[in-house]
């Protein structure tokens, strides 16, 4: 198992978290200009350190699948980190059943470690699954906290330069869906995030508005297309966040690929259930 990790001008949350990191690692530092690549060198040279020269979004994370060696690789953030003992309970589950892609664990959030909300989303869950595999079937995960096969992940493309970061995770949980793989929330994989202080909000609401539009472009049938435009069109903020989707809809056109009238069916399912 190869922990993966992206960073951008966070050095001292990346001087905190490393250590915490199952190895082998793979940093990929999205051109900082803190001298986080200098400290990763000097502090960690068992890392493997990849130093890209400008910020590659969550396309960063794709490098260091790619450079990783083993079979299975776990995501995390500069700011997360995951619990002793949760990788190699997580490479188990891996091993014994093939039909899963993808897992995604329990994500603790900060020092008091409060439940992610999205936990109970995906706990919770009503899409219908194998009960011979372990967990909840899922249609969605946040990258910080998941575990993917190597080659399943590089095989539906990894994360897209359409998307570029926040909400990245959505076209690919739709690809590995049509592909066939499970995907599966299991609580006992546990993660610890402590969001940085230098995250902004504000601009992060914005873009997930601006890629959820994208996403459905690439994935979805017009209808929902259209659905998803009008409505964050009439949201607070929405029609700053439609107008910076326009210049990549045609890369998103390019890239268009309904998924399969099953996979369809259950993102309905979810969007009712969680409306």
């Amino acid at each position: 198992m190869t922990t993966v990790v992206i960073s951008r001008n966070r050095k001292e949350e990346l001087r905190a978290s490393l250590p915490r990191h199952q190895r082998p690692v793979v940093l990929v530092d999205n051109g900082s200009t803190d001298g986080t690549a200098e400290m990763v060198a000097r502090d960690h040279p068992d890392v493997d350190l990849v130093a890209l020269p400008a910020n590659a979004g969550a396309q960063a994370r794709n490098l260091g699948v790619e450079r990783a060696r083993t079979p299975y690789v776990a995501f995390a953030d500069d700011d997360s980190w995951w619990a002793p003992g949760a990788l190699a309970t997580a490479q188990q589950i891996l091993d014994t059943h093939p039909r899963i892609g993808l897992l995604a664990g329990r994500i603790l959030l900060r020092a008091e470690e409060v439940e992610d909300p999205l936990c109970a989303v995906m706990a919770l869950s009503p899409l219908a699954g194998d009960d011979e595999l372990p967990g909840r079937p899922i249609l969605g995960f946040a990258a910080c906290g998941a575990v993917v096969r190597r080659e399943t992940f590089l095989a539906v493309g990894g994360f897209d330069e359409v998307i570029f970061f926040a909400g990245e995770e959505a076209r690919v949980a739709l690809d590995l869906a049509a592909e066939g793989w499970a995907m599966r929330y299991v609580p006992e994989l546990v993660v610890h995030h402590h969001p940085s202080t230098q995250r902004r909000r504000n601009g992060r609401t914005a873009l997930i508005a601006r890629n959820a539009i994208l996403t459905a472009v690439m994935r979805r049938p017009w209808p929902v297309v259209l659905k998803q435009a009008t409505g964050t069109l009439t949201a607070p903020g929405g029609a700053g966040a439609v107008a910076s989707a326009l210049p990549r809809i045609p890369a998103a056109l390019q890239a268009r690929r309904r998924v399969p009238a099953e996979v369809e069916t259950q993102l309905r399912l979810l969007e009712w259930w969680q409306a």
